[in-house]
């Protein structure tokens, strides 16, 4: 693991502030203490390694708790609650809305050359009221991959996909059109770019660029519309999209040959490379003469917590030290994760070209999940809205009783 190099002169500053900093009592002072919370899995290793180079570069001691991602953010709140909280926070960017409306995270400032490498996009997410709330450092959004043995060229659109997927089922080649996550109760994440292809939006957003709760797209004619197509590549219709297809099985259909298709994440790159599958990646396709199917990018952050013991600390490890380059680099290369630097896509761009391929068809078309409190009430009565749907259930009834659920959900 490579350790992030010398300190530069705000971490510095810093050590000499800590230093001044006495027991209450007058005598010996306590060690300083930073405490970090992440998620489980191979990212919060990584981050709980590569922390590390922030106490070893201050002379203070960093403890990394990780805690199971379902849990997280809820565990985060309940512990500002109790005046228990970590000093930092590292979790998805649409956490910020409800972190922010529960009073648990400070806003940071983005300053600094490495501060200027940061994506656009990736700024956009965790920005919240026109307040920067975290320091993004990856990047997500879901793509396809192909068969390229099967289709050497990416399909252009979503009809011309289909209709190779039709001819090598026809042929024998496979047994699937596309092996594409819905599952039994629907998947808003999976389905949205399909649903922007048709005209779709969840929510708008106002003059200042901010989601806009008030304006619900899922209320709109346009929602019907697409979701009228969805509806028709569904089980009653073309057979294409079905609920026996989830992300349980979706990627087993490509890597077994069964399917020449594949709409997944980045975080099966390690799974694809262990196969024997030989793939190619490149943005959802669109509809003809529609506009650009737009996946939901989620970004990684961290945060400084609003109830946290050592604030000055936590907010010298988000903004300085965990906003570097080469700490974003490391990240990188210990978690295999989609970078939110621009500096460190370039760095990588000879050695991960997946990755700089994920990267350029997010940056192509994709769209920053809402991070509003409101986008809470949507995940449900949509996801069983789309897989009623795409069971053969009239588009303009279902959707729009889930519109109503949720307007009621976000009024009440």
């Amino acid at each position: 693991m490579r350790r992030p190099g010398i300190v530069g002169s705000a971490l510095a500053g810093t050590a000499l502030l800590l230093s001044g900093c006495g027991s209450a009592s007058g005598g010996d002072q306590d060690a300083a203490q930073l405490l970090v919370w992440a998620g489980t899995g191979t990212g919060g290793d990584a981050l709980a390694e590569i922390a590390q180079g922030f106490g070893e570069e201050l002379g203070v001691d960093v403890k990394v708790e990780l805690v199971p991602g379902d849990q997280l953010q809820s565990s985060f709140v309940t512990a500002s609650q109790g005046n228990n909280a970590p000093d930092v926070v590292c979790g998805a960017h649409d956490w910020i809305g409800n972190l922010v409306q529960n009073g648990t995270i400070d806003p940071i400032q983005l300053v600094g050359p490495d501060a200027a490498q940061l994506q656009e996009l990736a700024v956009q997410a965790v920005t919240y009221n026109n307040q920067v709330y975290g320091m993004p450092f990856t990047m997500n959004s879901i793509v396809l991959y192909r068969n390229t043995d099967l289709v050497p060229e990416a399909p252009a659109t979503m009809e011309e996909l289909i209709a190779t997927g039709e001819q090598l089922v026809a042929a024998g080649q496979v047994t699937e059109v596309l092996a594409y996550p819905v599952g039994p109760t629907g998947n808003p994440y999976f389905i949205n770019p399909l649903y922007t292809a048709g005209g779709g939006y969840i929510f708008g957003t106002d003059a200042e660029g901010n989601f806009d709760p008030a304006d619900l797209g899922l209320s709109q004619p346009g929602a019907v519309e697409s979701y009228t197509r969805i509806g028709a590549l569904g089980e009653t219709g073309q057979n294409v999209l079905k609920r026996s297809i989830s992300g349980d099985n979706a990627l087993s259909l490509f890597s077994e040959g069964q399917s020449a298709f594949v709409v997944e994440g980045p975080w099966q790159l390690p799974n694809l490379a262990k196969g024997t599958i030989p793939y190619a990646i490149s943005p959802v396709p669109g509809y003809e003469g529609g506009p650009a199917a737009s996946p939901f990018i989620t970004v990684d952050a961290c945060y400084v917590a609003s109830k946290g013991e050592n604030k000055v600390l936590g907010q010298e490890f988000v903004t300085d030290f965990w906003g570097r380059t080469d700490v974003q680099l490391a990240y990188q290369e210990a978690a295999d994760s989609v970078p939110a630097s621009t500096a460190v896509l370039e760095e990588i761009s000879a050695t991960a070209p997946d990755i700089v391929a994920v990267a350029d068809a997010a940056a192509a078309s994709g769209q920053i999940m809402p991070s509003i409190p409101e986008m809470a009430a949507v995940w449900d009565p949509l996801g069983k809205a789309q897989a009623a749907i795409i069971a053969g259930a009239d588009p303009q009834t279902t959707i729009t009783q889930a519109a109503s659920t949720i307007e009621a959900a976000i009024g009440g």
